[in-house]
Formats: C-alpha cells, sequence, structure tokens
C-alpha cells in the first residue's frame, strides 16, 4: 500500500513537471492562452498519474502535431480567410482544452479504477476523432477546390461550418490513423498489454484501421452538427455569416442553429459518437 502511495505521487510529480514545460512552452509560442495552459497542466497531469504511456502519448501527438498544423502556413492567405468567421482561433483557451481532452481524461480515470480494455478503445476514438477534426480544420482551409455543405452538397464559403473539401477529409483520415499508429507503437512496448491488444484488435494494422474509421465518423459527425445544429450568426454590419456571436464588434444576428451549441460542444458531441465507435469495434473483436 505504501508503496503504491508513493508510486502515485511520483507520478504526479512527474505529471506536474512535465505537462507544466509543454503548456509553459505552447504559452510562449501562443499555442495556449492563460487558461488553456493552466487547463493542459491539470489534464497532463491526471493523464500521466492514472495512465500507462499509451493514454498520456496520444493525448501528446494531439498536442503537437495539432499545433504544429494551425502554425504551418499561419499568414497563409487561404486560412486567413476562413478563419475569420471561425468563433475562436489562435490560442486555444480552457474551453477548446477540456472539449478535446476532458472526455479522454474520465476514460483514464475510469480505466485507473475499473481496469478493461473496453475504456482503451473509446479513447483512442475519442483521440482519433478530434485529432481528424483539428487535421481538417487546418489543412482543409488551404484547399484549392471550394468547400460544399455536407448537407446540401452545393459551394459555400470558407469557414463555413459543415463544409467539407476533399483534402480536408483525406487529412482528417491521416490523423485519425495517426493516433491509431502511436497508440499500436505504445502498446507494443508495454509488455504486459500487447497480448490483450494484439488479441482484441487483429494487431497493430487492425488497431489503425479502427481508429481511422472511428475517428473519421466522428470528423464528419462533426461537420453534420456543424451544419444542422451549431449556431450560426449574420453580422448586423459586414453581412457575414460567422460562429462568432460577436462580430465587427456588434452583437450578431443568430439565423439557425441552437444558442447553446457552439463550436466547443460539437467537438464534444462528435468525439463522444468517435469513443462509442472504438468502443464497439474494441467489444466485437475481443
Amino acid at each position: 500500500m505504501v508503496g503504491w502511495i508513493d508510486e502515485w505521487w511520483l507520478r504526479a510529480l512527474a505529471g506536474l513537471i512535465g505537462s507544466g514545460l509543454i503548456a509553459l512552452a505552447a504559452y510562449r509560442f501562443r499555442s495556449l492562452s492563460g487558461s488553456g495552459a493552466w487547463s493542459a497542466v491539470v489534464m497532463g497531469t491526471g493523464f500521466v498519474t492514472l495512465g500507462e504511456p499509451v493514454w498520456f502519448g496520444c493525448l501528446i501527438a494531439f498536442f503537437v502535431t495539432s499545433t504544429l498544423w494551425s502554425k504551418w502556413k499561419k499568414r497563409h492567405r487561404a486560412k486567413a480567410k476562413a478563419e475569420a468567421n471561425y468563433e475562436k482561433t489562435g490560442r486555444r483557451d480552457a474551453g477548446q482544452v477540456w472539449a478535446n481532452g476532458g472526455v479522454g481524461l474520465l476514460l483514464c480515470a475510469a480505466d485507473a479504477w475499473l481496469p478493461s480494455p473496453g475504456w482503451l478503445y473509446a479513447y483512442i476514438g475519442v483521440m482519433a476523432a478530434v485529432n481528424a477534426d483539428t487535421w481538417a480544420t487546418e489543412i482543409g482551409a488551404l484547399s484549392k477546390s471550394a468547400p460544399r455543405s455536407i448537407t446540401s452538397g452545393k459551394v459555400v464559403p470558407a469557414g463555413t461550418s459543415g463544409a467539407v473539401t476533399l483534402l480536408g477529409s483525406a487529412a482528417a483520415l491521416a490523423g485519425a490513423a495517426l493516433i491509431g499508429g502511436v497508440a499500436a507503437a505504445l502498446l507494443a512496448l508495454q509488455q504486459q498489454h500487447v497480448g490483450a491488444a494484439a488479441g482484441a484488435w487483429g494487431g497493430a494494422a487492425a488497431l489503425v484501421a479502427a481508429a481511422a474509421a472511428a475517428g473519421l465518423a466522428g470528423c464528419f459527425a462533426d461537420s453534420l452538427l456543424g451544419a444542422t445544429g451549431q449556431a450560426m450568426y449574420r453580422c448586423r454590419v459586414c453581412g457575414s455569416d460567422t460562429e462568432r456571436g460577436v462580430h465587427c464588434g456588434a452583437a450578431a444576428e443568430r439565423v439557425r442553429g441552437f444558442a447553446w451549441l457552439n463550436n466547443d460542444r460539437v467537438n464534444l458531441l462528435s468525439s463522444l459518437l468517435a469513443g462509442v465507435i472504438g468502443w464497439a469495434l474494441g467489444t466485437l473483436l475481443l
């Protein structure tokens, strides 16, 4: 009992130091706001304390790659045009951090309390979805082809909620598969879990495929919610359709969707769906 407590404190301390350094670097590089940095410290400490390397490894893979893509060609004209009407851009705040990683932390805590492979499969699905969505948003904004509405197929302005492109969809698939690859590699290093993971998923290739399927489904669910239920506004000054309740310094008029369903909650709901799909695939292959 004493040994377990000592190990718990050591893991918590390592998590606090490690996540603190990462959050500080992200804050200095303007990838996280102040609230986002504190949230990242809490979340990272929780993952390291409660979970094995596969849990916080997938989180780090998401954070690092999404940050790199958001910084890549940040001043590109196409990205600037698409981001003009996004609800949130630039530095991730607490809402974005918890929307992307909060469900995962709950799953990690559940696995620590009642260990089961199903928690991990659900987690991989969740992280595959948030990574897919971020890659689709950041890379899809560079598409030379005009985006189309996922519901009508009609050409819509860049940055419209629910808009998809072939480039963005391919990026989403790659981002989801990456999480599966990271998970498979880390599980291979955890000798005590290799047998269970291989038996359930049929090997690393199946794990990558399952993550890709769950993540892509979650990403398209995000687009569908964005095109239907997410709150959209029209600027009273410039007439632009936007996700922002305030635009051009004035309150915008809501033209569709539910006032409570903002971008963070859309991300949360779509990642939950991906988690269920990840859990279901894992259960079927056990």
